[in-house]
């Protein structure tokens, strides 16, 4: 049974930094795409960042140059270090996986697995 356990939200002020990690268990976690969405209060999931197993990464546009995606393969964890981190970050931030090992798409669709949430929340 695929598991994915997000951890590292809280509260922060504007401009500080969290890093969030996401667990991953029942799968051969090398062999998998990972990415970071969030759905902030009343709106849609969307992108964030991902990574495959090259690593080769993505990011939207919103996070670029702030945010850095990162895998352990040996911890079976994937990680986001959010830095400068500004109020519209606020939201669940949820971890998801995709066996297209190469695959480092936006499209929540293409997930086949995804985490609970890790709520983020950051104060002006």
């Amino acid at each position: 049974q695929v598991q994915l356990l997000e951890s590292g939200g809280g509260l922060v002020q504007a401009g500080g930094s969290l890093r969030l990690s996401c667990a991953a268990s029942g799968l051969t976690f090398s062999s998998y795409a990972m990415a970071w969405f969030r759905q902030a209060p009343g709106k849609e999931r969307e992108f964030v960042a991902a990574i495959n197993w090259n690593p080769n990464t993505r990011y939207a546009d919103s996070v670029k140059g702030r945010f850095t995606i990162s895998r352990d393969n040996a911890k079976n964890t994937m990680f986001l270090q959010m830095n400068s981190l500004k109020p519209e970050d606020t939201g669940v931030y949820f971890c998801a996986a995709n066996s297209a090992r190469g695959l480092t798409s936006a499209r929540e669709d293409l997930y086949d697995y995804w985490g609970q949430g890790t709520q983020v929340t950051v104060s002006s």
